[in-house]
């Protein structure tokens, strides 16, 4: 018996976005519900279209919480981060804070979705980290019809070498017509499929471009989904839920009112690290690899 969708969502067009002119953004997945949608706080589907390249964000602090950046289409180029290509990720734990810079070029249309993901009261002092895995580096299963690239946890034989703190298996899908692919999940999973292109079914729920099927709760530990006439994508995002009192207040993820209040005291005195430091740090350790 494959798991089943209990609730299915149909988001809205896109809106204008913070970026301005050329940015349109979709709310996916709002943060207004942290117990139903635990360990995921909210996910963005930002689309770019900009004529001339120009720097697009700025600097801002994240804490609590990791961050998975996954590009759909188009480049992108960070100054701390480098180029981002379609098929990368970027996956960042904030932990006790961070300030991300978001020197972002962009030219052309791009495509991108930002994940937040809560982290657990025993993670959320933790140095912050991040890395990044292309396109080319992630595993991918492929059966008759089914190409399915794993960016966190497993599927089949397969295991994704990502670092990431809390449990989670993030799958981008793509299904030839009347295909089907088959996942192995534990029960106790809570996450949502959110269909790219095309449609699906997913026990027995019928699932159209933009919408956001949900599964339900404990019911298989094996998912099911086929696509129908035409060729299908869809990003799959599943994992252990926390369990704990979570709040979100902008860019911090925490347990109660008073650690946000302390986590904007501990920003405004500079403790957070800079994402410039950590990019460096980072690139050091790849060119030792």
């Amino acid at each position: 018996m494959s798991r089943t969708i209990t609730g299915k969502v149909t988001t809205p067009p896109p809106e204008p976005g913070f970026i301005g002119e050329g940015h349109t953004a979709v709310e996916v997945v709002p943060p207004t519900d942290l117990a139903a949608s635990d360990p995921f706080v909210l996910l963005m589907d930002d689309r770019l279209d900009i004529a001339k390249r120009r720097q697009i964000g700025g600097a801002h602090p994240h804490a609590g919480l990791e961050t998975v950046t996954l590009v759909l289409e188009g480049t992108m180029h960070d100054r701390d981060e480098g180029e981002l290509s379609a098929g990368d990720m970027i996956w960042m734990t904030a932990g006790r804070g961070i300030i991300h810079n978001e020197a972002v070029e962009v030219v052309g249309r791009s495509r991108v979705l930002q994940l937040w993901i809560a982290l657990p009261a025993r993670d959320r002092d933790l140095a912050p980290q991040f890395e990044i895995v292309r396109r080319s580096a992630a595993p991918v299963v492929r059966t008759p019809g089914v190409e399915a690239r794993l960016y966190s946890g497993s599927s089949g034989p397969l295991r994704s070498p990502t670092r990431n703190r809390v449990p989670v298996t993030l799958i981008d899908l793509a299904l030839a017509p009347h295909s089907t692919f088959r996942q192995g999940l534990p029960a106790s999973y809570n996450g949502f499929c959110y269909v790219i292109e095309g449609g699906v079914h997913v026990g027995g729920t019928t699932l159209a471009t933009g919408d956001v099927g949900w599964l339900a709760p404990g019911s298989s530990d094996l998912l099911e989904i086929s696509a129908g006439d035409q060729r299908a994508r869809l990003v799959l995002y599943a994992g252990e839920p926390i369990h704990e009192p979570l709040i979100q207040r902008g860019p911090f993820v925490a347990g109660s009112p008073a650690e946000i209040i302390d986590l904007h005291r501990r920003f405004r005195s500079g403790e957070f690290t800079s994402m410039s430091q950590l990019a460096r740090a980072y690139r050091a350790e790849s060119q030792h690899v």
